[in-house]
């Protein structure tokens, strides 16, 4: 890169600054061009080979990127020995350049789709414990549109809803009390979510008629983060108990890693009923008999306030209807 674009006299920020342009300014002045180039500096690390992957000349390259920092108002790259460098607000922009040409790749490909008749394309997020009530909605839709393109996207509810504030997912099955701004969304309640403790198949207590919650008390747990419904159930649980909330645990929303873990140790995890009967049937893991005495939140459709619903979103939202 040119000294020019590392110069003191320009006006963007440096590392330590807050003040950054409108949202307005910079979608007024970014384009498309100079998005991908980005992704070409990153992949090329050398300004001249990524001016030929854009069929640029290098002042054109040099410019772009001029303008794409000035609308911006930080600078994206840096030189080193070893050639161009991003720099750390330029490693995050060059984050959001990958998802912006994804989603434009996703745009053509369905715009692509509906015009030959093939279907459109529909993205859901689910928490695990609505998993297999989402699929089997899914199984339904693909039978009224076979040609449907489906993303399913299973994480916990708070990060479901940051997929859907971007725009990536068009719903999600879960709750959006977890938001500090739940009145954000529309949510229609669907049903409970029964919960249930679970083990490896090789656990003391695998073959047990009763477990008591106090007889784990000492035992190493996998939970979800804190915060979670489903963490602060299973506290309230130990509460209940009169028992103290375990403290050496194992955080994970990831039910293969919980099974992984279970298999390996004498763990135990808190686990939707209806995931727990699917493993069990499998042989992978180990339901305990512990009464438990209250129930989690219920889940259900969150779609975003103000959004326009695609006609296959609201299809697959009928018929999450049609089965609950």
């Amino acid at each position: 890169m040119s000294n020019e674009l590392n110069s003191s006299g320009d006006n963007r920020l440096g590392e330590g600054a807050s003040e950054l342009p409108s949202v307005g300014s910079i979608v007024s002045r970014l384009r498309f061009r100079q998005v991908a180039l980005l992704t070409a500096l990153d992949e090329q690390g050398s300004l001249h080979k990524a001016a030929e992957v854009m069929h640029m000349t290098q002042p054109a390259a040099t410019k772009a990127l001029h303008e794409m920092e000035d609308a911006l108002g930080v600078t994206l790259f840096d030189r080193s020995p070893r050639g161009i460098e991003a720099t750390e607000l330029g490693r995050c922009v060059i984050r959001y350049a990958r998802l912006i040409q994804s989603d434009v790749a996703n745009l053509r490909d369905e715009l692509q789709n509906m015009i030959s008749g093939r279907g459109g394309r529909l993205a859901i997020g689910t928490i695990m414990g609505a998993a297999p009530f989402v699929t089997r909605a899914l199984s339904r839709l693909r039978e009224i549109q076979p040609e449907v393109s489906i993303e399913i996207s299973e994480d916990t509810s708070a990060r479901q809803l940051l997929l859907l504030d971007q725009g990536r997912i068009d719903l999600m099955i879960g709750r959006s009390s977890v938001s500090s701004q739940p009145n954000l969304y529309h949510y229609e309640m669907l049903r409970g979510e029964p919960m249930c403790i679970v083990s490896g198949i090789d656990h003391p207590l695998a073959t047990a008629q009763k477990v008591r919650l106090q007889e784990l008390a000492e035992a190493s747990w996998i939970l979800y983060s804190s915060n979670m419904p489903m963490r602060i159930w299973i506290e309230h649980e130990f509460k209940l108990e009169g028992v103290k909330v375990p403290g050496n645990v194992i955080e994970t929303a990831s039910p293969f890693v919980t099974i992984t873990l279970l298999a390996q140790s004498n763990m135990v995890a808190v686990m939707p009923l209806d995931i727990a009967h699917f493993f069990a049937a499998k042989q992978m893991l180990g339901i305990l008999p512990v009464n438990l005495k209250t129930r989690i939140e219920h889940y259900g459709i969150v779609t975003r306030k103000n959004t326009t619903l695609s006609s296959l979103a609201k299809m697959f939202i009928q018929i999450l209807r049609q089965q609950n």
